[in-house]
């Protein structure tokens, strides 16, 4: 289990309360105000856990990471992040990564690693899912766009990955919709029992869901092909890295034995087992129904591998009552199997929720990030469930109060 402590960055000043730490668990989930640091946090754990790969996977050696600030470019430059380390704050910023392969520790403009005691590093498909993606799917081709964001451009590149090899059609978690691709225009309709719409056409709650989860979808089932398939989905510039170590070793005087294992090690270092999906907004322009199939559809996408990690920003309140839904039904779950009630009660529970979408409560963590003292706090657990003691539900009563507000003057007036 990765995890990231940072100060003095951006919006975020003090960390996170006790000893500092943001664990990164099978689902973590950043709530606060506009400003605050919840994508900051998202955007960190993208870059460190990306440099953490390249460092497995050989791209780049430890040295040339440490000899420069190689931080701000290329990496933090990628999430539009750079202008957070400023000459002024540059010195006092202190960003740590634990990681599974490596520890990293950002401090006074450079970085410095060393190899984690932990084991099992398993390689990710690394996606940063922004919440600009509803763009890409109001132009008919997005990928004609002189796009500036970098993070943008990789996830139109695995978007139109993903619309090709939709095989018919894909079911979409809203309205009971299917994704089509029309091979011949290179577009994406919707089709429901009466109609089919251009995806370019259609509404604002479509336009933002059908990105994230045609690409989710893809990626998910992606890093779970077969070993020998997995040279097809790697990237150009992984393609081109790959062929070039193969190269190396059918260059040099080995046995076949040497070969078969050096191409075997070579095989590991590129074929991911695992991915690590980071979403901003999820619910963005959804109706809460649309917002909790979208969730399920992603912890369903998450449960594909034991290994997989979900990130997510929100400012929704359902978003955060429905995952308490989701712990709430795997407590049921595991209860109905202890008593050995499995075949009468396992339907019931499945006709209210998935079983795909239960969620350990040890395997969630909701942060909340505050904008005005720049500190982050760890939602706590009441008897394993979520406390909805939380910002988003805060704000919710706060309409109630000044409802309440309203009806003292009203009562004022009639007095």
């Amino acid at each position: 289990m990765a995890r990231l402590r940072v100060k003095n960055f951006g919006p975020i000043r003090d960390g996170v309360e006790n000893d500092g730490w943001i664990e990164f668990k099978r689902v973590t989930v950043f709530v606060g105000n506009q400003g605050s640091g919840k994508s900051t946090l998202a955007k960190l754990y993208s870059t460190f856990s990306w440099i953490e790969k390249a460092l497995v996977r050989g791209d780049y050696d430890q040295q040339w990471f440490e000899e420069k600030d190689r931080l701000t470019k290329p990496f933090l430059t990628y999430h539009r992040l750079e202008n957070y380390l400023s000459a002024d704050h540059r010195n006092k910023t202190e960003i740590d990564y634990e990681g599974d392969a490596f520890n990293i520790k950002y401090a006074h403009g450079r970085m410095h690693i060393t190899k984690s005691r932990m084991k099992d590093y398993h390689l990710p498909q690394i996606m940063y899912v922004p919440a600009e993606r509803n763009f890409i799917s109001y132009v008919r081709h997005p990928e004609e766009l002189r796009l500036s964001s970098e993070s943008l451009k990789e996830f139109l590149t695995e978007f139109n990955y993903a619309k090709e090899n939709i095989k018919g059609h894909l079911a979409l978690p809203i309205n009971n919709a299917n994704l089509e691709f029309d091979e011949t225009n290179k577009t994406l309709n919707i089709r429901e029992s009466n109609y089919s719409l251009d995806l370019a056409d259609a509404s604002s709650g479509f336009q933002s869901a059908v990105p994230l989860h045609l690409v989710s979808h893809y990626l998910a089932h992606r890093v779970r092909e077969p070993i020998d398939e997995r040279q097809q989905s790697m990237s150009t510039k992984e393609l081109e890295r790959f062929k070039l170590e193969i190269t190396k070793i059918f260059s040099t005087n080995l046995t076949v034995e040497q070969r078969r294992a050096l191409v075997s090690n070579l095989s590991s270092r590129f074929n991911k087992t695992s991915f690590i999906n980071i979403v901003e907004e999820p619910e963005q322009n959804l109706y809460p129904r649309s917002q909790w199939r979208v969730l399920q559809s992603l912890l369903e996408f998450n449960s594909l591998g034991q290994d997989n990690r979900l990130v997510m920003t929100t400012h929704s309140p359902y978003i955060v009552n429905y995952l308490t839904i989701a712990v709430q039904g795997k407590h049921l779950q595991n209860s109905i199997i202890k008593k050995g009630r499995d075949k009468e009660l396992l339907p019931k529970l499945t006709a209210v929720i998935p079983l795909h979408a239960l969620v350990d409560a040890d395997e969630l963590a909701i942060y909340q990030a505050d904008e005005t003292s720049g500190r982050i706090t760890r939602l706590p657990m009441i008897d394993g469930i979520p406390s909805d003691d939380n910002y988003l539900n805060r704000s919710l009563q706060e309409g109630n109060d000044l409802f309440d507000s309203l009806l003292d003057i009203a009562g004022e007036l009639r007095g």
